[in-house]
């Protein structure tokens, strides 16, 4: 009798079992992607940054239209912040001076200001080009006789002197620089400091040169 009992109960077990729906599987969980996704990743290693960059490569070998160089060659002798007073306080700007030639008998020289340094020089370069002068010079490249100017508290002399080169300081050798000048001395006779000032009565002085 037990082993019939056992075997109605496996039996029932057996038939309750192929009667039970089987149990739902819970889909796989999805990778996580990168929110930039295949394109953004393909722009750090190749994608469109590296073609980017293959182009710009390109460009750097093949011809580039560059900006065409000046005649003028310039140089910065001076740049001051300066201030001015208004209602609501103190304004601030910049002032720059420069000295500007060809290094074949022309030469100028600048004064320009702004808000920002880089414009302060854009508009002394044009100042200088505006007011440029044709220095008269021997074959040699050297200056025909003495001269001499004051220009505010800056007084300067020059004078030839062969195979000498050039003998000066402050901002007259830079003016005898740009203008090509070589073969003088010169002296400041004044004790001012101010380069403007020597600059321009540099200028001053080799306006009055004449062959």
């Amino acid at each position: 009798m037990e082993d019939e009992k056992d075997t109605q109960s496996q039996a029932g077990e057996a038939m309750a079992t192929e009667a039970a729906p089987a149990a739902p599987v819970a889909p796989a969980p999805e990778p996580i992607r990168d929110p930039r996704g295949q394109q953004g990743r393909g722009r750090g290693r190749g994608g469109d940054r590296g073609g980017r960059r293959e182009g710009s490569r390109s460009r750097k070998g093949g011809k580039r239209e560059g900006r065409e160089r000046s005649e003028f060659d310039q140089r910065t002798i001076l740049i001051r912040r300066v201030a001015r007073v208004m209602a609501g306080g103190r304004r601030f700007s910049f002032s720059a001076a420069i000295v500007a030639g060809d290094r074949k008998g022309r030469v100028g020289v600048g004064l320009g200001k702004a808000g920002d340094t880089a414009l302060a020089i854009e508009k002394a370069m044009r100042d200088a080009k505006k007011h440029m002068i044709r220095v008269a010079t021997t074959e040699s490249m050297s200056i025909p006789h003495d001269v001499s100017a004051k220009e505010s508290s800056g007084t300067v002399s020059i004078r030839p002197a062969p195979r000498r080169g050039i003998v000066a300081g402050s901002s007259v050798k830079i003016v005898l620089e740009l203008a090509g000048i070589t073969d003088v001395t010169a002296k400041i006779l004044s004790s001012s400091k101010n380069k403007l000032n020597i600059a321009r009565a540099t200028i001053k002085a080799l306006a009055q040169l004449k062959k």
